[in-house]
């Protein structure tokens, strides 16, 4: 048996373990270190390594990048793919030097298997299971390092993806970029061509409202020098003089009707005394505007209140009689439809009928046809009226309404609340006020549909017809003939 010295060890490894090679370089300056762990299993000490905070940063970044992809611009996106693509080229190199450290270690390993081999057989028996054991060691850290070759393998394929889709995202953010900036100085300057074509065109409105206003200014000193000429002569303007010729020419024109009508109906009485003296007769103007009045101009004449009386009109050439219906009373007045017609009352009491007539048809309003000319022109005309009945029923208040006639309807209101608005249809009715009284001759009846009806007053016998006239225009253009119960309205639109 061999006996073996002190120094014996240390001789007998120097000899077996070959001296490793100069040129071998070392990612680390010390050994890898080991333990046993459970099942006898050698496990590796890891050490601190920044291969995988640099991993877990470069996820962390592509993860931020995809988070706020929408609210970034393409150059805040394109720094970050950026600075994504220069840590995966710095976790590339590391991997690159962690592959060449793994190369050192499996030579280290296999230098050091080798040299256990050697010193196998040149050791006693109860070293040589110490040699054994080490042998065991050494092959179980190289298949370990094996399998950490392998993963180290595959994240370097995940690194190069990882690398190569940053570039490209690169790429394209750096293409996208490009275009912004083009497209960016595209709409800067049609933004300059656009203000300036603004600018010159303000420029232009500027000279031309100057020129404008130094014409107006010369127009304005020009009449406010005449003006003053006419105010220093005291002399009236021509159409205030106009306007008071023809006032006077309207007087004129009443006070000869008035006495044409008054010789007209002496004459006819003259004719008549020879043979009997009327019962009743007929006052008033026979106009658009007036009121026609029937009053008693015999000592035998019955009472009126115990009489019926019943109005008509008909054509001057003594054509058939058409029935008003309504007008029952003493008092009537005159409507558009009855201008150019004669009108006639029957008075009917229990034994006889007695019958007055109008010596002459019923003469227009002078100057309304053309107030009613220029009121058509308008789209809307609004007409103060004050509600006497509503539905057959007196109205309490006699506040101020508004009668809005319009080209498709016509509308009450009382301020901004609507009372009633209809649009022009057959079952519409307008006409004068048929019931007698001293307002008759500036009252409207007004049905705006089947019971819903209006007694309204006008300010003037004027505003009364033409708003009548100015309807009726409104609703024959609608191809409805708008008249008074019973009318027969194709005789005319007025």
């Amino acid at each position: 048996m061999t006996r073996l010295g002190r120094g014996f060890s240390y001789t007998v490894q120097k000899d077996a373990v070959s001296p490793v090679s100069a040129d071998v370089v070392f990612a680390s300056s010390r050994f890898p270190r080991y333990r046993i762990g459970a099942n006898n299993q050698i496990v590796e000490v890891k050490e601190d390594t920044d291969v995988g905070p640099t991993k877990e940063m470069v996820a962390r970044e592509t993860a931020l990048l995809v988070e706020q992809q929408q609210r970034l611009s393409v150059r805040d996106l394109a720094s970050k793919f950026e600075k994504g693509l220069a840590a995966a080229t710095k976790l590339s190199d590391e991997a690159r030097l962690k592959e060449a450290a793994s190369l050192e270690k499996h030579v280290i390993l296999k230098k050091l298997r080798d040299a256990l081999e050697a010193l196998r057989g040149r050791v006693a028996a109860k070293n040589k299971d110490d040699v054994v054991e080490a042998i065991t060691i050494v092959e179980s850290l190289t298949i370990q390092l094996t399998q950490r070759e392998g993963e180290l393998v595959q994240q370097k394929a995940e690194v190069k993806k990882l690398a190569t889709f940053l570039k490209q995202a690169s790429e394209d953010a750096k293409k996208l970029v490009d275009e912004e900036r083009a497209f960016s100085r595209s709409e800067i300057e049609n933004a300059r061509a656009a203000v300036q074509r603004v600018e010159e065109a303000l420029q232009e409105h500027e000279r031309m409202s100057r020129a404008l206003g130094k014409q107006d200014l010369d127009e304005l000193m020009k009449e406010v020098q005449e003006a003053r000429r006419i105010k220093m002569l005291h002399q009236p303007s021509r159409v205030m003089d106009m306007e008071h010729e023809v006032r006077a020419l309207r007087i004129k024109l009443a006070e000869k009707s008035k006495h044409s009508l008054q010789l007209r109906k002496e004459l006819a009485i003259s004719k008549k005394s020879d043979e009997n003296t009327p019962l009743y007769e007929m006052d008033g103007t026979e106009a658009l505007g007036s009121c026609l009045l029937i009053y008693p101009c015999s000592d035998i004449a019955p009472n009126l209140s115990e009489c019926t009386i019943q109005w008509y009109r008909s054509t001057s050439e003594g054509g058939k009689k058409e029935l008003i219906s309504g007008a029952t009373k003493a008092a009537y007045a005159p409507e558009p439809f009855d201008v150019g017609r004669t009108l006639q009352a029957d008075i009917s009491t229990n034994d006889q009928t007695v019958t007055v007539t109008t010596s002459a048809p019923i003469d227009p309003a002078p100057g309304l046809g053309n107030y009613v000319e220029a009121l058509v022109r308008r789209h809307d005309t609004e007409f103060s009226v004050v509600l006497i009945q509503m539905n057959g029923v007196d109205h309490p208040s006699e506040s101020i309404h508004v009668l809005h006639i319009g080209k498709m309807r016509i509308k009450l209101c009382k301020g901004k609340t609507t009372i009633s608005k209809e649009y022009y249809s057959n079952s519409m009715q307008i006409c004068g006020m048929r019931g007698g009284g001293n307002a008759s001759a500036q009252a409207v009846y007004w049905q705006a549909k089947t019971e819903v009806s209006f007694i309204l007053a006008f300010e003037s016998e004027r505003e009364r017809n033409a708003a009548m006239m100015l309807a009726r225009r409104f609703a024959f253009d609608c191809n409805i003939m708008l008249g008074g119960p019973d009318d027969r309205c194709a005789a005319g639109i007025y």
